[in-house]
């Protein structure tokens, strides 16, 4: 994913369908300078940790 869309993902107030790893995340925030997100599993709130923005992936159109 790229860093202006992972910025926008974390700034809207609609859930998108992110994964990292094969695990569906929730995009905290995102930092520019490191090009890095805070993300936890959407299945385990308390698992948070970094991890490159390029890393990422969304899908469109699951519902």
């Amino acid at each position: 994913m790229d860093l202006e869309r992972a910025k926008e993902i974390a700034s809207s107030p609609v859930m998108a369908h992110v994964t990292h790893s094969g695990h569906q995340v929730y995009i905290q925030s995102v930092d520019e300078r490191s090009q890095k997100a805070k993300v936890y599993h959407l299945k385990n709130p308390d698992y948070r940790y970094e991890v490159d923005v390029q890393e990422l992936t969304e899908h469109r159109g699951v519902h």
